[in-house]
């Protein structure tokens, strides 16, 4: 059983509160998007997971699935839309305004589906 302690400022008590396992990590972006969001707009959720320390576990993990399936739909988009590499090789500005446009619309996706959920 964990026993909280305080400190003293002034007239005030203050709770000693550590985050446990604080390790570096580097959060990409869909990581850093979903730590805005619930900064912003989440401010309860934030706190909670802030002060239990699933915060970072949680970030990390949207990260990755994040990034898996933009990955997974970019892929998709392209198939279905005969984004291939003989379109590559015979028109190169067109596949490249193409994949931007197939990256873009998976972005949208996952920032409606995962990120501000």
């Amino acid at each position: 059983m964990s026993k909280i302690t305080y400190h003293r400022e002034g007239y005030f008590y203050i709770p000693d509160i550590y985050i446990k396992d604080n390790k570096k990590f580097n959060l990409g972006k869909y990581g850093l998007m979903r730590l805005n969001y619930l900064k912003e707009y989440k401010k309860g959720i934030y706190k909670a997971m802030w002060l239990q320390g699933t915060l970072q576990k949680h970030l990390v993990e949207i990260d990755k699935e994040c990034k898996k399936l933009e990955n997974k739909i970019v892929k998709e988009i392209a198939e279905k839309e005969n984004i291939n590499e003989e379109l590559k090789q015979k028109n190169q500005m067109e596949w490249v305004q193409l994949m931007n446009a197939t990256q873009n619309q998976a972005q949208e996706i996952i920032l409606n589906e995962i990120i501000w959920r």
